[in-house]
């Protein structure tokens, strides 16, 4: 388990985490955060942009991320989870 919030994935490993997810940055924000609806709530950013607000605000990243191999899925809900076990 790694916890993101003390050791925050570099954008290499975003991306890596995002590709196995088969998402887009902005599909991995967590909308209903405070930063997010202070901060980028109705912004239009590309994608690239949107990977580098959860490189520098890992707390926006939804969590959490079980990766298996090279397949990942978001644990929300938790069933989601034996998809890839």
């Amino acid at each position: 388990m790694i916890e993101y919030l003390k050791n925050p994935p570099d954008k290499t490993e975003l991306q890596k985490i995002l590709k196995s997810l088969g998402i887009k940055p902005s599909q991995l924000m967590r909308k209903s955060e405070g930063l997010f609806k202070e901060k980028y709530r109705g912004k239009n950013l590309s994608e690239d942009e949107w990977l580098d607000v959860l490189v520098k605000n890992p707390i926006l990243i939804e969590r959490p991320i079980v990766i298996k191999g090279n397949k990942a899925m978001i644990g929300r809900p938790p069933e989601n989870v034996l998809k890839i076990l």
